[in-house]
């Protein structure tokens, strides 16, 4: 039977020998894809696993209660508000806080009350299980504290109310986040009109000439340079040639313009092309002017898929780090900037600089921020996917 079938087969004109070799193929190439996909899961899985498992113990911090003593003599040297045995638990930050209590609440002068203070890094890193340096005195008091609950990890608000700090239990992202937002208010405030604008000129007002194929080739070919150098093109037009301050969000934030401007305008022609070509017709055979038509038809419907463009521009500007290093962007910044002339640093540049501190407990404050950092990249991704099923037109 079986020599029968094959037999039959040959005799098929339409019969092709290599067909059962090619499903074959097409079966390990499916198998291939389905392997890639989940490696990448997995690998998502884990990225995300192990930075939520080393950024969550940042958001509680150790604190002991112990007996502070306001007078003369802790206000000139604060060491002395606390015993002796307590004094290398504390933390530094805490106790430089003193004075301001006292000018703040001037009824705690003489007075000796019990209270929960921050405990220093070492402390914490003991509490969480982690590798500390604490000498044996004072791991001894640690754990008398423990014994009689006078020691704890509590929630706490410091990473998100706290600029930058060379102390490492008293290090916060505040400054780093308003810096960000200062910076991308003027990255869309000159990459988006500027982008839209030159989109809407290429697509519905340029002819098809050899200079403006030169501009769609730079364009294009601006999307595609590294990203650090853009920010030498920063430092030497904006901070060399005009004289803006060094590490300003006005500076980074420019810098960002000009890498994000390819990504608006290449986003912005492809939403005006998704226009179709009636709409413009229709309103020519009503006697509108191009312009007419072009601000009162093309612009509106095309306008969803410029704003989810700009938006994606706009996420991938906040992750940038290379560009606003070379500008000066990842200094010091213990106080939250006011203006956009101020110095400042975003968050990515924080990140980094946490990442190379030698204290332990810069790792999980920097896993922490890269939680914050994705969950503002994923909600502005989020936005851009909902505004353009929202308000996409189906042709």
């Amino acid at each position: 039977m079986i020599l029968n079938k094959n037999k039959r087969s040959n005799n098929n004109p339409f019969y092709d020998e290599t067909l059962k070799k090619r499903h074959k193929k097409a079966a390990r190439f499916k198998a291939f894809t389905l392997t890639s996909l989940v490696f990448s899961v997995l690998f998502l899985v884990f990225f995300l696993s192990d930075i939520v498992g080393k950024g969550m113990p940042a958001f509680k911090q150790a604190y002991l209660n112990i007996e502070i003593t306001y007078n003369e003599k802790s206000l000139n040297n604060t060491r002395l508000a606390v015993e002796k045995k307590y004094r290398r638990l504390i933390s530094r930050a805490w106790l430089r806080n003193i004075p301001r209590q006292v000018r703040e609440n001037p009824s705690l002068m003489n007075t000796t009350s019990r209270q929960w203070v921050l405990a220093d890094d070492q402390v914490d890193q003991y509490l969480k299980g982690h590798y500390s340096k604490l000498k044996k005195k004072d791991l001894e008091t640690v754990k008398e504290l423990t014994k009689y609950n006078f020691l704890r990890l509590s929630f706490t608000t410091i990473f998100f109310s706290n600029g930058d700090s060379k102390i490492p239990e008293y290090a916060g992202i505040k400054s780093a986040f308003i810096g960000s937002i200062l910076t991308l208010l003027i990255t869309m405030a000159f990459a988006f009109p500027i982008g839209v604008m030159t989109a809407i000129y290429l697509e519905e007002f340029a002819s098809d000439n050899k200079f403006t194929r030169i501009i769609e080739i730079n364009i294009n070919n601006l999307a595609a340079i590294p990203s650090i150098l853009f920010g030498l093109l920063g430092l030497a037009i904006f901070i060399s040639l005009f004289g803006m301050p060094r590490s300003s969000p006005l500076v980074g934030g420019l810098t960002l313009a000009l890498m994000t401007l390819p990504i608006i305008i290449v986003s912005s022609r492809a939403a005006l092309r998704s226009v179709p070509d009636s709409i413009r017709q229709a309103g020519f055979a009503l006697g509108l002017t191009k312009i007419q038509v072009t601000k009162d038809h093309v612009l509106p419907l095309a306008f969803p898929g410029i704003l989810t463009g700009s938006i994606i521009g706009l996420a991938q500007a906040m992750g940038e780090t290379a560009p606003l290093i070379i500008i000066g962007m990842i200094a010091f910044i213990p106080d939250s900037p006011s203006s956009f002339v101020e110095a400042a640093t975003v968050m990515p540049a924080q990140l980094f600089t946490w990442a190379g501190m030698p204290e332990r407990m810069y790792i999980e404050k920097t896993a922490a921020g890269i939680m914050v950092l994705l969950t503002l990249l994923i909600s502005l991704n989020g936005i851009a996917i909902y505004l353009r099923k929202k308000y996409e037109v189906k042709w």
